[in-house]
């Protein structure tokens, strides 16, 4: 594993761990899976481990981790604070100190304001204390290192920059997000203020991976260098020196050994111009298919009528990614024969889930056209029979 420095010049992996996407076992986190995951990331090097509040059961889970292996002190903890859920000075001990109980921990090594979109929402924070609050922390120890997580565009990444003296960063970059979001001038600007960048959605919610088209699979495949789809990705990140540490959701042990390898050979300046201009063929030829730009993340949900949401955008892109009858079908399968239905058409435009969407996201008229592209008449139909069978 090699390592780029935080602002006190400590080591941070170029891996961290985002502990976002645990696998389920039922409704809960299968903990002894990712136990075995995040210890294989933690003999491979890995010490940066990034949550939040809102991630179900997550907090719980990597605390209980941690505490019955006895690596809490070998190990930097990320969380965020829920900063949209924050409507007196109050909630900011109520959140924090509900954060280090689930996390059996006495100290945050680096804390967030979750998800800041606007500079408004970082003023709300400032008449509440939060300046004052984190000075306190940070000088009993309590929190060792103060940033920000954010969706939004360059201006207003820029406007929150310089609104606070703050110890680190992180925002979504990958190579399709280059000059959307916080992108590469955002990320150069941080450098600049000596601010370290930690990465989200290196990968675009698996999209750069799993969701590729035949022509840009075809271009990886003839990769003289012979990498994957997801280490071109993380490589092509790490090319970057302002990039200080790259998240990856890791759901198996496989996973985590083939990032860690990739993450101990990298080096900042490998690129060659063959390789940037593979880059932006894979880029073209994504784009040329995608019909909307959803990661996955969820914050959008949950739906208060029921829609599932990602799913539902997941096979709308994979009818044009894919095959459109197996994106159909898979769509009958995995969304369509529920217990409980999670249609498109089940949307009654309340626009809650644009309010949290960090792709921005025009939800409401999406779904409809997802709706219409994956329910075809005929599909309609089948759908409705195969519930009736199915389900009774």
């Amino acid at each position: 594993m090699k390592y780029r420095k935080n602002r006190n010049g400590e080591d941070i992996s170029l891996l961290g761990f985002g502990c976002m996407r645990f696998t389920k076992k039922g409704n809960a986190i299968d903990i002894d899976k990712a136990e075995r995951e995040i210890l294989a990331a933690y003999e491979a090097g890995v010490n940066y481990y990034d949550t939040a509040y809102i991630y179900s059961g997550s907090e719980v889970c990597i605390g209980e981790i941690f505490e019955r292996n006895h690596i809490r002190e070998k190990i930097n903890i990320a969380t965020k604070l829920p900063q949209y859920m924050v409507n007196s000075p109050a909630a900011l001990d109520k959140y924090f100190d509900e954060q280090k109980k689930r996390l059996r921990t006495g100290y945050v090594d680096y804390y967030l304001m979750h998800m800041l979109t606007d500079l408004k929402a970082w003023e709300n924070l400032r008449r509440y204390g939060i300046e004052e609050w984190i000075a306190k922390k940070k000088e009993s120890g309590e929190i060792r290192n103060i940033g920000f997580s954010f969706h939004g565009n360059t201006e207003i990444f820029l406007q929150i920059l310089d609104a606070y003296d703050w110890d680190f960063c992180q925002i979504q970059y990958n190579y399709l997000d280059e000059v959307s979001q916080a992108g590469v001038d955002g990320l150069k600007a941080a450098a600049a203020k000596g601010i370290p960048v930690i990465i989200m959605e290196p990968l675009r919610g698996g999209k750069l991976v799993n969701m590729l088209p035949e022509k840009a699979m075809q271009l990886i495949a003839g990769d003289e260098k012979k990498r994957t789809a997801a280490e071109l990705a993380f490589r092509w990140l790490w090319n970057q020196p302002e990039v200080t540490c790259v998240l990856s959701g890791m759901n198996s042990v496989e996973m985590v050994e083939e990032n860690c390898r990739v993450a101990g050979e990298a080096e900042a300046g490998e690129f060659t111009e063959r390789d940037f201009e593979l880059i932006r063929s894979l880029r073209d030829a994504i784009n040329e298919k995608t019909r909307v730009g959803c990661t996955g993340c969820s914050y959008c949900m949950p739906c208060p009528r029921g829609v599932d949401i990602p799913g539902t955008f997941y096979y709308y892109n994979e009818m044009y990614t894919q095959r459109k009858n197996e994106a159909r079908m898979n769509y009958v399968q995995n969304v369509g024969l529920r217990q409980n239905p999670a249609f498109a058409s089940q949307c009654v435009g309340c626009g809650k889930c644009e309010q949290h969407c960090p792709q921005h996201i025009a939800i409401r008229e999406e779904l409809k056209k997802a709706d219409k592209a994956l329910r075809p008449l005929p599909y309609k139909v089948g759908m409705k029979i195969a519930r009736k069978f199915i389900l009774s």
